[in-house]
């Protein structure tokens, strides 16, 4: 289960949330990516991606992915555009409804696989959130 493709990284990010796979999950970024939170604060490096997505972990959230749009910049980048959903678990175990509109940088390793460089999961709009 490695991303062959840019939009494979958005396909397996779901699933490995899904399945509650943490060491899965952050090993889809380099390890100098950057992950912009909901707060807009951003988690650089694999310690700080690990934390703030355990923290989606652990709230037990099931996602849904639609990439609607790659562009790529030759052979080793793109930027995926892609439309997300997801329930969870508040922090008083209150169900809490999201989506939004991701706009995430992936690049093509040595080995073939592709992994996020940049991942802004609101950049195209505001999160919806309802409880």
């Amino acid at each position: 289960m490695t991303p062959r493709k840019p939009e494979d990284c958005d396909r397996l990010f779901a699933e490995h949330v899904n399945a509650g796979r943490l060491d899965e999950l952050v090993a889809l970024y380099e390890p100098t990516a950057v992950l912009l939170g909901v707060d807009r604060q951003a988690a650089v490096g694999p310690a700080a991606i690990r934390a703030a997505l355990g923290a989606l972990i652990e709230s037990r959230a099931v996602m849904r992915m639609n990439v609607v749009r790659t562009v790529r910049a030759g052979d080793d980048l793109a930027m995926l555009y892609n439309h997300w959903s997801m329930e969870a678990k508040g922090p008083d175990g209150s169900p809490v409804t999201m989506s939004g509109r991701a706009i995430e940088v992936v690049r093509r390793q040595p080995d073939g696989t592709w992994r996020f460089l940049i991942d802004d999961p609101i950049a195209g709009s505001e999160p919806d959130t309802s409880a």
